[in-house]
C-alpha cells in the first residue's frame, strides 16, 4: 500500500507527527483507538472523514516504521 496518498507530516500540523491528509488525526490516534478496542466502524461512525484506506495507511505506516527500525539494529 501507498500510505503517502493518505498520510502526510507537516511541521505546523501536530508538532511534525504523521497525520490523516486534511484532518488533525495522527497515525498515534488511529493506532491507540484500534490497540483500545476500537473497531474499524466505531472510528468511522465518531470521524466521518476517516475511510477503511485511512486506517490501512496508518497500519502500513506503522509496519513500515517497525520493519525499518528492526533492519537498523
Amino acid at each position: 500500500m501507498n500510505y503517502q496518498e493518505f498520510l502526510e507530516i507537516r511541521a505546523d500540523k501536530r508538532f511534525g507527527k504523521p497525520t490523516i491528509k486534511g484532518t488533525r488525526i495522527s497515525v498515534y490516534d488511529v493506532l491507540n483507538w484500534l490497540s483500545n478496542g476500537m473497531s474499524r466502524e466505531d472510528i468511522k461512525s465518531d470521524f466521518e472523514e476517516i475511510s477503511d484506506k485511512m486506517i490501512d495507511a496508518c497500519l502500513a505506516y506503522a509496519a513500515d516504521k517497525e520493519r525499518r527500525l528492526i533492519s537498523v539494529k
